[in-house]
């Protein structure tokens, strides 16, 4: 293990988990959180959950699971070139989609609708709900029962009205306080896989085109310069080569900024970090090519037709789904039947969430077609 630096998260200055076990041996604390992640249901699930294309519509296509890895992959490199805790960044990485529905963002946004009057539903939330509540894999606990900062970290956002009850995990938004450096560094490896693997699942789709990129600066600069070192290739190889390059600027400029923000924090402990402004962070010049290449994935991939129309699919398969089950739980499988009768709508956005793009089309026919033999 690479020595880490004194501000970084270790298992000796964690605070640990609710329920309070014995020290794993031959591995740290967070390499038993990550450890439990890849073990878990949730975990598995992702394999066939939406990233922006629905599962059935290629093979070749980002699933929440292959974004998931892909995060992961970004922000242990991050992590071990500014000395921060590599085991944590993975943790975080492997857990921070576990809650998301089915359908994407088109299904959270349809639970949320549906769930408005009952608390709302927000998939940072449920993705802590599911570590720490859902998951039944242990005889001591409900949950994962993983330690504090893997949970902090899989929090990225939440209301003050919500880190009220949530207690410790959710002191530091009622507080006003950062999370740790690797919570922080998460948050920015989960914008640089989305953003430029969607780039290349859109192209791959045929939903833009290189042409309509060329007009994006951060896309453009990177094709001029592949194009220079490698004029003769073409199609996919040339795009693949692009992205690549894209992928590693962000994350090189995303190395020098912090590191330059760490020095001039003067951090000497954990508990500096908490109190420091946000200090993981692309430059002023980066960040701006960041945000023009998302709000050019918005308006040109997220809002194409094709995917508004699959979109509308989702949003009415969840919501009628929620629904059927809200107007008779018995049609709800018998564990969430016995959820039901102490939080009935939290029972049904748990099922609902939990399902895979694939099972939730297959209980919508259950549920609603009779198919012939």
């Amino acid at each position: 293990m690479y020595d880490l630096a004194s501000y970084a998260v270790s298992s000796k200055n964690s605070r640990g988990r609710h329920i309070r076990e014995k020290p794993p041996l031959g591995r740290s604390e967070f390499q038993r959180d990550r450890d439990r992640i890849i073990h878990s249901t949730a975990f598995r699930r992702l394999e066939y959950k939406t990233q922006v294309f629905v599962n059935h519509e290629g093979d070749l296509f980002r699933t929440r699971l292959t974004h998931t890895l892909e995060v992961s992959q970004i922000g242990r490199s991050v992590a071990r070139n500014l000395r921060l805790n590599e085991d944590l960044v993975e943790a975080i990485a492997l857990a921070h989609d576990l809650g998301h529905t089915p359908f994407g963002h088109a299904g959270q946004d349809a639970l949320n609708e549906c769930m408005k009057n009952y608390g709302g539903f927000e998939h940072n939330l449920q993705s802590l709900r599911v570590v720490d509540v859902l998951e039944e894999r242990y005889g001591a606990f409900d949950g994962l029962n993983l330690c504090f900062e893997t949970r902090e970290g899989i929090l990225k956002h939440c209301t003050k009205k919500n880190a009220k009850s949530l207690g410790d995990v959710g002191e530091r938004f009622l507080a006003n306080q950062r999370p740790s450096l690797e919570a922080q560094l998460s948050n920015l490896a989960d914008e640089i896989a989305y953003n430029n693997h969607d780039v290349d699942d859109g192209l791959r789709s045929g939903l833009i085109t290189q042409e309509q990129l060329e007009e994006v600066v951060i896309f453009s600069r990177h094709l001029a310069m592949t194009k220079k070192q490698y004029p003769k290739i073409l199609g996919r190889r040339l795009i693949q080569e692009t992205v690549r390059r894209m992928i590693n600027t962000l994350v090189t400029d995303l190395i020098k900024q912090s590191t330059a923000n760490i020095a001039s924090a003067k951090l000497s402990s954990l508990r500096a970090v908490l109190a420091a402004p946000c200090l993981i962070s692309f430059s002023e010049k980066i960040r701006l090519e960041q945000q023009e290449l998302k709000k050019f994935l918005h308006n040109n991939l997220y809002q194409h037709y094709q995917v508004t129309r699959m979109s509308n699919k989702a949003h009415h398969t969840v919501k009628t789904l929620f629904n059927m089950f809200s107007g008779n739980t018995r049609l709800l499988p018998p564990k969430y039947q016995a959820k039901s009768y102490q939080e009935k709508y939290q029972a049904i956005a748990d099922y609902i969430a939990g399902m895979t793009d694939r099972y939730a089309i297959k209980e919508y026919r259950r549920l609603f077609i009779i198919e012939e033999n």
